[in-house]
């Protein structure tokens, strides 16, 4: 399964994005899913993550508050929305999918080919 994940872009610090995470074969609305993100010379970090019914989020305390994660199953897509961005919010974000609802990378087996966000300051 290989999801896609878009809508990285360039915005000015205070400003918003919205991610969007999706695949060709119908898992995303299907199971649990999560955003990562990995700045230049840093590890991949945890963002937020949401059940595979949509009933719990889990997020960073470093985006709790501005970041919000919601499913659409329909449409067979998560998406993360992102607020209130700051300098340190720039990074490749990567969606994650699998049957285990968890805050681990290694917790999950499908990976999206990762979105560019850059924050300006």
């Amino acid at each position: 399964v290989q999801l896609q994940a878009s809508g990285g872009g360039l915005v000015q610090a205070g400003g918003s994005l919205r991610l969007s995470c999706t695949d060709s074969e119908g898992t995303v609305g299907n199971v649990a899913t999560a955003w990562f993100r990995q700045a230049p010379g840093k590890e991949r970090e945890f963002v937020a993550a949401i059940s595979w019914k949509g009933g719990t989020t889990w997020y960073s305390d470093s985006v709790k508050g501005r970041f919000t994660i919601s499913r659409d199953s329909a449409k067979n897509t998560v998406y993360l929305q992102m607020n209130s961005l700051k300098s340190e919010d720039t990074a490749v974000y990567y969606c994650a999918a699998d049957s285990i609802f968890g805050w681990r990378a290694e917790e999950y087996e499908y990976w999206g080919q990762g979105t560019q966000v850059t924050v300006s300051s």
